[in-house]
């Protein structure tokens, strides 16, 4: 996989930069995750991935997706919907934001899977369903759902519904209030809640 993605970065246009390929890995430390949300593959318009599922740099657009997320957290928990879509501040309360497929080439979704990243995100997935302590698993639609068998229900605690995405967002994911469900199983195991308003970046 190491020489396929050389490759493609010097070939062609990836998302994201190279430097920020781990950045979920980096923002949310192994002992800290509290939560894990998994996304598929990154965004592939120019200047949108940045290493965390769902979230896109300052002054980008909100991608309709996240823009479904907000309008859940809206209705669940009453928080306003940002101007922005830079999820960071997720990641450092223990918000795990991890794609299965780390790197996409511009254009084109997908086009990464099956490469060699399942293997290393599935290994990521299996040390924390190892871990002593539990963590809360956020599994959006099928491809998500398909990393269930890596996961003892029995230990760690399970969120499904359909994607966010415009196409599914109707059929589940609206009303299915998955951030108080959170903060209510962190509570019950004497964790902090998340905090989850992003900030207004312009004021």
């Amino acid at each position: 996989m190491r020489e396929f993605l050389i490759e493609e970065y010097r070939t062609k246009t990836i998302f994201p930069e190279k430097d920020n390929i781990f950045n979920a890995l980096r923002f949310t430390d192994y002992e800290d995750v509290k939560v894990v949300i998994l996304g598929q593959d990154p965004y592939h318009g120019h200047g949108q991935a940045h290493g965390l599922s769902f979230s896109v740099k300052p002054g980008v657009k909100i991608p309709p997706s996240l823009r479904n997320i907000f309008k859940e957290l809206n209705a669940d928990l009453g928080y306003e919907v940002p101007d922005n879509g830079y999820l960071k501040k997720w990641a450092e309360q223990g918000v795990l934001l991890l794609n299965t497929v780390l790197t996409v080439r511009e254009g084109n979704a997908n086009s990464h899977r099956g490469k060699g990243w399942e293997h290393f995100t599935d290994k990521v997935i299996t040390l924390l369903n190892e871990r002593e302590k539990p963590a809360i698993f956020i599994l959006w639609g099928k491809p998500a759902q398909s990393k269930l068998k890596l996961i003892n229900e029995d230990k760690h605690k399970i969120i499904m519904s359909v994607h966010p995405s415009p196409l599914s967002a109707r059929r589940g994911f609206f009303g299915s209030k998955p951030f108080s469900k959170v903060n209510e199983l962190l509570k019950e195991q004497g964790e902090k809640e998340i905090d989850w308003q992003i900030e207004n970046m312009k004021s």
